[in-house]
């Protein structure tokens, strides 16, 4: 069984070309797939360098920055129809991953049909070790899971118990955390992939809702983990937390029109709560709390 990684670039060779010289190496990576996503910096000319040092490393240029889900699905289509690859890791540049844990990955998702995507637990610079695999919400559940003060009031409600998690090796999870994981690329492909009306933000939640109404489940592995460096790639494309903020909205605006086919009413008070959490980050920032 053939495993590619797909690496998406925007404006951050720099990242990319440490993750690439760390898992170059790995042999349970048959081929590495780096999709450039029309960077505007000098991205794709120093990615160049690395045909001379890995002769299993394919560098593909969107047309256009889709975002991070058109720019992933390119990748994913290009491992399984030209490398013919069976399985895919997603991974963010900013990431750090074992061999291991590549091979735990691939694994698991030979061994249990019912699954198309598996990843392990994570680790965040910032926030330590996080449970990176949750619950699909509806439209509240998404509102309350959002605002700063309500994720934290209602946080029993919105997640999985401590006890979902303890004494396991692995675990069911509706969604997982985009910046690693490991998919069937068939499934993920006949799932429809990541929704590409979405620039960035909420797409895992879109790609658990494609691949539950497929039939297909998702992992959280326990036993082995990454280490994701906070949204690196991202950052320095969003310096502004603010225009990150604002941007988060209009993805969950989209799920919740797309997928949770919520009417007027619904939407006007999704506006009206967003522009409260805005407030928030606003005020707090004025205070130097962020």
């Amino acid at each position: 069984m053939k495993i590619n990684c797909v690496i998406l670039n925007y404006n951050d060779a720099s990242t990319v070309l440490e993750l690439v010289n760390e898992i170059g190496g790995y042999q349970a990576l048959e081929r590495i797939v780096i999709v450039d996503n029309a960077s505007n910096d000098d991205s794709w000319e120093r990615l160049q360098a690395l045909k001379s040092q890995y002769v299993h490393v394919d560098l593909l240029r969107a047309e256009k920055n889709g975002g991070y889900g058109a720019g992933n699905n390119l990748g994913v289509r290009y491992a399984v129809n030209v490398n013919k690859a069976d399985f895919v890791l997603i991974a963010n540049p900013d990431v750090k991953f074992s061999e291991a844990c590549v091979r735990r990955l691939k694994g698991i998702l030979e061994r249990h049909s019912e699954l198309a995507v598996a990843t392990a637990l994570m680790e965040d610079q910032t926030f330590g070790e996080v449970k990176n695999g949750w619950k699909i919400h509806g439209f509240w559940g998404e509102l309350f899971a959002m605002g700063p003060i309500s994720r934290r009031l209602f946080g029993r409600f919105l997640n999985y118990p401590e006890s979902y998690f303890e004494g396991k090796k692995a675990v069911y999870v509706d969604a997982v955390h985009g910046s690693m994981l490991m998919v069937d690329g068939k499934k993920f492909l006949e799932a429809g992939g990541y929704d590409e009306g979405i620039f960035l933000y909420q797409e895992e939640t879109v790609l658990a809702s494609r691949l539950k109404k497929a039939g297909y489940r998702s992992l959280l592995v326990l036993d082995q983990k990454y280490r994701h460096e906070h949204s690196v790639s991202i950052k320095k494309s969003f310096k502004s937390q603010m225009d990150r903020q604002k941007l988060r909205h209009t993805s969950v605006l989209y799920y919740m029109k797309n997928y949770l086919d919520i009417g007027p009413v619904k939407e006007a008070i999704a506006k009206l709560w967003f522009a409260g959490i805005l407030l928030e980050i606003m005020v707090a920032g004025r205070l130097g709390i962020l």
